[in-house]
């Protein structure tokens, strides 16, 4: 296999890569704090009180959740300029992302709000704290401790989805290997050394996963 495989072609479309790898990194980031920002929205509507708030939170979840990122991506992309909305490619891509990852952000964070036992609420109470004291000092430590791990699987997950923006035309890492296999029809060499370069972005996330979890998850005395 060594013998035919062109590495002088790799270093060749290195430049391309590295290009692409920095655009797979802002358009990840872009949608990863995009759907934190909607998962933290979507989580609070979700428990709300009010039935109305919490069915309209309820149904985005649901929907987004229950539906393939690309049929989204697709919708976006050639729904929206079909009702006079026209994005950019790299918007439309961030805003799938974001949509797609918030749903199941806010899936994640309203699991660690409610592993929090009714009980220590209730002598936070007893004790005088207010509702903000309480989720300052009571409840967020704990649920971020529970949280982090499986928002960083996720944000794992967001990374690999994003390889589904080059099928509308932005070049980021998987399309970095459809332009070599197109010019040089090198798949192996095209799409092994794209597949190195997610490695290196999944390795980074979760060495600060592991991390995280040393540092920054509540631990009971």
């Amino acid at each position: 296999m060594l013998e035919t495989f062109n590495f002088r072609v790799i270093v060749e479309y290195l430049p391309l890569y590295w290009k692409c790898f920095f655009a797979t990194l802002w358009l990840s980031g872009g949608g990863l704090v995009g759907a934190l920002v909607v998962g933290v929205v979507a989580c609070s509507m979700r428990l709300s009180e009010s039935r109305i708030v919490s069915t309209a939170a309820g149904v985005f979840i649901e929907s987004i959740r229950s539906t393939p990122l690309l049929a989204q991506l697709y919708f976006f992309y050639f729904g929206l300029p079909s009702l006079g909305i026209r994005l950019p490619e790299e918007a439309t891509g961030v805003l799938a992302l974001t949509l797609n990852s918030g749903a199941y952000m806010a899936e994640i964070i309203r699991a660690g709000i409610q592993s929090i036992s009714h009980g220590q609420i209730e002598a936070a109470v007893s004790s005088g704290l207010n509702y903000f004291q309480r989720m300052r000092y009571i409840v967020l430590p704990q649920a971020l401790g529970v949280s982090i791990p499986p928002m960083l699987g996720q944000a794992i997950v967001l990374v690999k989805d994003s390889a589904l923006l080059s099928l509308i035309s932005i070049v980021e890492l998987t399309r970095a290997g459809q332009i070599l296999t197109s010019e040089r029809f090198m798949p192996a060499e095209g799409f092994l050394t794209t597949a190195v370069f997610y490695l290196i972005i999944y390795y980074i996330l979760k060495t600060f996963s592991n991390w995280s979890q040393k540092r920054l998850i509540f631990r009971e005395a």
